[in-house]
C-alpha cells in the first residue's frame, strides 16, 4: 500500500549554494546533511515529500535541460500561497526567472505558475493550486 511522495533526488556543484536557495528564499526545511566517502548529501523537507541533494566529490556540471522528444525529469515543482510575490522576491534576489507568474493552462489543479532556476541550473516551477486542492 503506498503511503505517500517519500522524495526526489538531484545532484548539486555546490551544497551550500544549494540548501540557501531551497531553504532560505524558497522556504525548505534542512533535516539531513552529512558526507561520505564519495558525496555530501541533504535532505530537504518541503511539506509533503523530501529533496535529496547530492554534492558528489568531484563536483557537478551545470543541469541539461531534458528534451520533450526524450523521457525524463523536466522539473521540480513546490505550490505557494502567493506565487506572485514569491517571484518578486526571488528577482530582487537575482535568481534567474525563466517566465513569470501566468495563469496556469490546467486551471482543475494550479491556478498560478511561474519557472526559475537553481542554482545549478535545474527548473524549479512554482503554483499555486487550485483552491479545494
Amino acid at each position: 500500500m503506498l503511503v505517500g511522495f517519500e522524495h526526489i533526488g538531484t545532484t548539486t556543484g555546490d551544497m551550500d549554494a544549494s540548501i540557501a536557495f531551497y531553504c532560505d528564499l524558497l522556504g525548505l526545511k534542512l533535516r539531513l546533511r552529512k558526507k561520505n566517502d564519495t558525496a555530501e548529501v541533504a535532505f530537504l523537507d518541503a511539506g509533503g515529500g523530501m529533496l535529496e541533494i547530492v554534492a558528489p566529490n568531484g563536483g557537478a556540471g551545470r543541469f541539461r535541460d531534458v528534451p520533450m522528444s526524450e523521457a525524463g525529469m523536466r522539473h521540480l515543482t513546490l505550490a505557494y500561497d502567493n506565487v506572485d510575490a514569491v517571484v518578486e522576491m526571488l528577482d530582487a534576489k537575482g535568481v534567474e526567472i525563466v517566465e513569470r507568474p501566468r495563469n496556469a493552462h490546467n486551471t482543475e489543479m494550479v491556478q498560478r505558475v511561474a519557472f526559475i532556476r537553481d542554482p545549478d541550473g535545474i527548473l524549479v516551477e512554482l503554483v499555486e493550486r487550485t483552491p479545494g486542492r
